[in-house]
């Protein structure tokens, strides 16, 4: 097992490698410059000369590859993301900071979608083509149609509207007031996790439908076992090994949706700080984030397929 999770740990270096070469490229094919932004916002006449030291200033002068060499090389040997342009602080650290409420959200959020989905499609395979069975597909299309946008902005306004209330906005961290924190992150993580819960709902009626019908199934049917047993130590259990590998499928856009969700409820993550530094075109915080990401979701995948031997014994990671 150790020799495997090695093996995966050294596999994620190249790749780690060639998804910050496309981002560190792609942020600067962006439409718009920073420096210009910069003088636009400081009132500085946009002479030659001011833009050629601002430039310079920012280390913007050098080809792009020596900046990439000089990127990633500091962050190899010194784990040094670089330097915010506009804020001048470091970018790891300002990371840091943001990175507590949006693994909170995700964490949150996962954990409604799967209180959601399992339940929901085990009852809806069991239960195939009554009314429970429809309810439950209608709800996961309608959850699927709805974007999480929309329904966060509908949330926020209407609520207000009509009886005077709407989600906290003031963030607390979970250290200082857990319940508090809890209270900020409840509504985003519901509206954040139904979308999850669609798909993975579907996927779990799906999976429990092919298990139902296999024939040691029909034989622990047939030797009288009682139903719970049946359904949640015999079929469950090779039915939630394509739902785990799903729900490691969707760790991106859980990540990736979080951007939308923290920007419509005013929460300090790490999709609040990637949307200003695109605006602003920050490109050091922009490439940090991406880079913590990835590595954040490639971790997620490592766990999903480690998982796999504690539901199925016959998958061993040697």
């Amino acid at each position: 097992m150790s020799a495997y999770i090695l093996r995966r740990l050294l596999a994620l270096l190249p790749t780690l490698l060639f998804a910050s070469l496309i981002v560190f490229v792609i942020v600067r094919m962006v439409p718009g410059d920073v420096v210009d932004l910069m003088l636009s916002q400081n009132d500085i006449s946009a002479d030659t000369k001011s833009r050629e030291d601002l430039i310079r200033a920012l280390g913007l002068d050098q080809p792009m590859w020596f900046q990439y060499v000089h990127w990633i090389g500091n962050i190899v040997l010194h784990g040094d993301l670089g330097q915010s342009l506009w804020q001048g602080e470091p970018v790891l650290k300002m990371v840091l900071a943001r990175m507590p409420a949006t693994f909170s959200l995700g964490a949150l959020a996962l954990f409604v979608a799967l209180s959601v989905a399992l339940p929901v499609g085990v009852l809806s395979a069991i239960r195939q083509d009554t009314a429970a069975d429809y309810v439950a597909r209608s709800f996961s299309l309608l959850m699927l149609a709805v974007p999480s946008f929309w329904m966060g902005t509908m949330i926020m306004v209407f609520p207000s509207v009509w009886w005077g209330w709407s989600p906290e906005v003031r963030y607390v961290p979970f250290l200082e007031d857990p319940l508090q924190h809890l209270g900020n992150m409840l509504v985003p993580a519901i509206i954040l996790g139904m979308a999850l819960s669609a798909i993975t709902m579907r996927m779990t009626r799906t999976m429990m439908l092919e298990v139902l019908r296999q024939d040691y199934i029909r034989t622990a049917w047939a030797k009288g076992l009682n139903e719970r047993l049946v359904i949640l130590r015999h079929a469950l259990r090779n039915a939630l090994i394509p739902v785990v590998t799903l729900i490691g499928l969707q760790a991106p856009l859980l990540i990736g949706g979080a951007v939308v969700i923290e920007q419509i409820f005013a929460l300090p993550g790490m999709g609040l700080l990637l949307l200003d530094a695109v605006n602003q075109r920050d490109y050091p915080v922009i490439t940090g984030v991406f880079l913590v990401v990835g590595l954040a979701v490639m971790l997620i995948n490592l766990l999903v397929d480690l998982s796999y031997g504690l539901f199925d014994p016959k998958v061993r990671h040697r």
